[in-house]
């Protein structure tokens, strides 16, 4: 079966962590749904930065432009995916089992910004909240994962639509786009918007994943 690097990362370096985490020798000979189950049991965002830990480094931060005047307050709400691109073109097969996508997004105390994740695979699912934290600037957030940090950049918007970029920074850099709306509707000024970040910084695009409604009990 044809796998992403997302999956392969799972597979094979990311044994490792997740014998940490407490998947022994036996769960992993014995492989099938069960031991995926598992995995998929384990942060979602760590799982990606896995998956993203072979993509190539992207320019420099600077580069990325952020939308002027940004109001964190309106971006808040459900949002669907509509556009995904990364710094490697192995991103996510679409034969893999794992699939995550953003939900929502809403602020906190202090200026904090959360990311709903929804992710489901071989018959489980969930969702885990990733917050990261104001800088001095408006539309530029920071925040860390296990083994590394994150920044998102809001680049450009009209609260309808949202270009998001997410740089994960750990042993490799990586750069992760995403083109967001309201709807399920691309609207041609915006994709064309995005592409030409995709054309600028040599990405390469993925599918894409929306997750809707609640997440059934996981099987027994």
């Amino acid at each position: 079966m044809e796998r992403g690097i997302l999956g392969d990362r799972v597979g094979q370096q990311g044994w490792q962590l997740l014998g940490a985490a407490g998947v022994d020798q036996g769960q992993r000979a014995g492989g099938g749904a069960a031991t995926l189950a598992m995995a998929l049991a384990r942060p979602p965002l760590l799982l990606l930065v896995l998956g993203l830990g072979l993509a190539g480094a992207q320019k420099t931060l600077e580069e990325v432009p952020v939308q002027p005047g940004f109001e964190a307050q309106k971006v808040e709400g459900r949002w669907l995916t509509l556009r995904l691109a990364a710094s490697h073109g192995n991103l996510v097969s679409p034969a893999d089992p794992l699939r995550l996508s953003l939900h929502s997004i809403r602020t906190g105390a202090g200026g904090d910004v959360e990311f709903l994740l929804l992710w489901r695979g071989a018959g489980v699912c969930g969702g885990e909240n990733v917050t990261v934290h104001p800088t001095q600037l408006p539309g530029q957030y920071h925040g860390s994962f296990e083994g590394g940090s994150m920044h998102v950049r809001f680049v450009s918007t009209d609260y309808s639509n949202l270009i998001l970029h997410v740089r994960f920074e750990d042993e490799e850099v990586t750069s992760l786009w995403v083109l967001l709306a309201r709807r399920k509707l691309e609207d041609p000024q915006w994709l064309g918007k995005y592409l030409g970040y995709v054309e600028k910084f040599h990405l390469q695009e993925a599918p894409v994943s929306n997750i809707g409604g609640q997440c059934p009990p996981p099987q027994a």
